[in-house]
C-alpha cells in the first residue's frame, strides 16, 4: 500500500508541475529575503517575538499558494476566431472565460496565448470572476504572412492574494488557422485591360436573359409565355423563343510555382497576392472562375460576393501553395506545363485565360502562348 501511495503522490506532483508554474514577483523576492533574515535572527537570538513573526510570514506564503491555486481551478476557456483571416488585415479574436466553481470566485486573472512555446500578452485582465459566471473579452490580431498558423493554448496567471507569486495554469486550447493571402488593390490600368478582355471574350449560352439565342418548335412543358407568336403565325406551328444568358463569362487564372532559389521569396509572395486579388475581382464581377496553382486545379465556380464558398476554396489553395525549384535543364514539370498548354484552346473557345508570372520564365511563356494575358507580378508593385 505504501508504494502505491507514493506513486499517486509522485503522479500528482508531475501533473502539478506540468500544468502549473510558479514565479516570484519583485515584491515576493524581497518578502522571501526578509523572511529568511527574520528566521536567521530568530535562531540566533531565540526571541519568541521573532519566531511569531517568522511563523506569520511563512503562513502568508502558504496561504498565497492555496488561494492562488483556488483562483485557477475549474476555469473553462473558449476561443472564437473569424472563419476568414487575411494576411496584413486586422481581425478580432474573442476569449470566453467561465468560472465553473460552485461557490468560490476567481480574482486577478490574466490570460495569454501560447504560440510556439512563448506566452503572448493580449491585454486580457479580469479582476473579479464570480462563481458560475462567464466573461468574454476580445483582442485584435494581425498575421503578417499567409499559410498555416497555430495557437497552442492559453496561460492563465494570477497574483492573488498578496502579489508575492505569479502562478500560471497552462490549458491546451489548440487552434489551427489558415491565413489567406493579402488582397491588395489592383492597378487601375490592369482593371481596365481586364474589363475589355472580359467582355470581348464573353460566352454565348442558353439561359435566362433578354437577348435572342434560338428559335425552336414548341415542346410539351414549355412556358407559354416564351412562345414567339409572329413566327408561330407565319409557320402555322408553335415556335418557342430561347434567350441568351446575360454576362456568362469564364476565366482561368494560372500561377506557375517554379521559382529559382536565387529569387527572393517576396517575388513569389507578390505573385500569390496578385492572383488572390484577381480571383476576388473576377468573382465579384460574376465570372465563373477556375484556378491553376502549379499542378493543383480548383474547378470552376461562380458567385458574386466575398462570402461565396468557391472564392474561399481558391484562397485556401493560394494560402497553402509553396514555390518549388525549376526542373533541371532538359526536363520539365509535365503536370504543371500540360495544364498551362490547355489555356490556348480555352482562349480560342472564348474563355479569358490569365497567367500571373512571378519571374520571367521562358518555358512558361512558351507554354502559354495562347493565353489571353500574361501578367508580370513585378510590374504591378
Amino acid at each position: 500500500m505504501g508504494w502505491r501511495l507514493l506513486k499517486r503522490i509522485r503522479e500528482c506532483f508531475r501533473w502539478f508541475y506540468r500544468y502549473r508554474s510558479l514565479r516570484l514577483t519583485p515584491e515576493g523576492t524581497r518578502f522571501l529575503l526578509l523572511t529568511l533574515a527574520i528566521g536567521l535572527a530568530a535562531l540566533n537570538t531565540g526571541n519568541n517575538l521573532l519566531y511569531l513573526l517568522l511563523a506569520m510570514m511563512l503562513s502568508l506564503i502558504v496561504m498565497s499558494g492555496i488561494l492562488s491555486e483556488q483562483c485557477l481551478r475549474r476555469l473553462a476557456i473558449r476561443r472564437v476566431i473569424p472563419e476568414q483571416l487575411f494576411a496584413n488585415s486586422p481581425a478580432t479574436v474573442t476569449l470566453a472565460i467561465s468560472n465553473r466553481q460552485p461557490r468560490l470566485p476567481s480574482f486577478s486573472l490574466r490570460v495569454l496565448d501560447l504560440i510556439e512555446g512563448k506566452a503572448v500578452d493580449r491585454g486580457i485582465h479580469i479582476l473579479h470572476l464570480p462563481a458560475g459566471a462567464s466573461v468574454s473579452q476580445s483582442y485584435p490580431v494581425l498575421f503578417t504572412r499567409r499559410g498555416r498558423h497555430r495557437i497552442d493554448g492559453v496561460t492563465v496567471q494570477t497574483r492573488f492574494p498578496f502579489g508575492l507569486f505569479i502562478k500560471s495554469a497552462h490549458l491546451f486550447l489548440i487552434s489551427d488557422l489558415v491565413v489567406y493571402p493579402e488582397l491588395r488593390p489592383l492597378p487601375e490600368r490592369l482593371v481596365r485591360d481586364l474589363a475589355v478582355l472580359g467582355y470581348d471574350q464573353a460566352l454565348s449560352k442558353r439561359g435566362p436573359g433578354i437577348g435572342l439565342y434560338n428559335l425552336r418548335e414548341y415542346q410539351q412543358g414549355d412556358d407559354a409565355r416564351s412562345i414567339h407568336w409572329k413566327t408561330s403565325a407565319r409557320q402555322s406551328r408553335l415556335i418557342v423563343r430561347e434567350t441568351e444568358t446575360e454576362d456568362l463569362r469564364q476565366v482561368t487564372l494560372a500561377l506557375p510555382t517554379a521559382i529559382p532559389e536565387d529569387r527572393t521569396p517576396e517575388c513569389f509572395e507578390q505573385a500569390v497576392s496578385l492572383t488572390a486579388a484577381l480571383a476576388a475581382h473576377f468573382h465579384r464581377q460574376g465570372f465563373a472562375v477556375r484556378l491553376l496553382v502549379g499542378a493543383q486545379d480548383v474547378p470552376y465556380g461562380q458567385g458574386h460576393g466575398m462570402g461565396d464558398p468557391h472564392l474561399y476554396r481558391m484562397l485556401h489553395a493560394l494560402a497553402l501553395c509553396e514555390s518549388v525549384p525549376p526542373a533541371p535543364v532538359g526536363q520539365s514539370d509535365a503536370a504543371a506545363l500540360d495544364g498551362l498548354r490547355t489555356l490556348g484552346d480555352r482562349t480560342a473557345r472564348g474563355e479569358l485565360t490569365i497567367v500571373v508570372m512571378a519571374w520571367p520564365d521562358p518555358a512558361v511563356e512558351a507554354a502559354c502562348l495562347g493565353a489571353s494575358r500574361l501578367v508580370p507580378a513585378w510590374e504591378t508593385r
